[in-house]
């Protein structure tokens, strides 16, 4: 007989309503620095999506939309330090006011990779939204343009951020505590 796994266990770190409240300011903040320009958002995803979603709605410009995916965390809880693009843009981005929307800034190294991959398809302009920011972990000096919130370096899930593709429809953002050995 095996013996039972030691449960994982789901800490709240961010309730869903600061979220909501946070998303609306960064789109009026947003709105306010492109007024009159047209914009595209870029959601890498997964973890992004939400996110994302939440924040085109806030953002009161005429807005256009893509995705992009990479893989560097597979199912661990910590990156591998390797980023592959596995999705990419629809389509052109150059000569567009550009955001690249992403759930959550650690090491830097996904972003890094994404604004050198976007930079060399001459957008107008090219920043960055970050829900969560984590910069006790920053290996690439890397400044989002907008952050939702500065977190302690602890593995978080919900409101898009995943385990193993767990965890994701949470509508808080929680730290997860995995047991000894994962």
């Amino acid at each position: 007989m095996k013996p039972a796994r030691e449960p994982e266990h789901l800490r709240t770190l961010l309730r869903r309503n600061a979220i909501e409240r946070r998303v609306r300011q960064l789109g009026r903040q947003i709105t306010a620095d492109f007024r009159g320009q047209r914009l595209h958002l870029i959601g890498v995803l997964k973890g992004a999506s939400i996110f994302l979603s939440d924040l085109i709605r806030e953002i009161r410009l005429e807005v256009s939309l893509d995705f992009i995916a990479v893989a560097s965390y597979g199912q661990s809880s910590r990156s591998s330090g390797q980023v592959r693009l596995t999705k990419d843009l629809d389509n052109s981005i150059e000569g567009l006011h550009t955001i690249l929307v992403e759930d959550i800034l650690d090491t830097g190294l996904t972003i890094a990779y994404l604004q050198r991959v976007l930079l060399q398809r001459k957008p107008r302009s090219l920043r960055v939204a970050t829900l969560l920011s984590k910069a006790a972990t920053r290996v690439k000096q890397v400044r989002p343009d907008y952050v939702g919130f500065e977190i302690p370096n602890e593995f978080v899930v919900g409101y898009g951020l995943d385990y193993a593709e767990r965890y994701r429809n949470l509508r808080d953002i929680c730290v997860l505590q995995l047991p000894a050995g994962r």
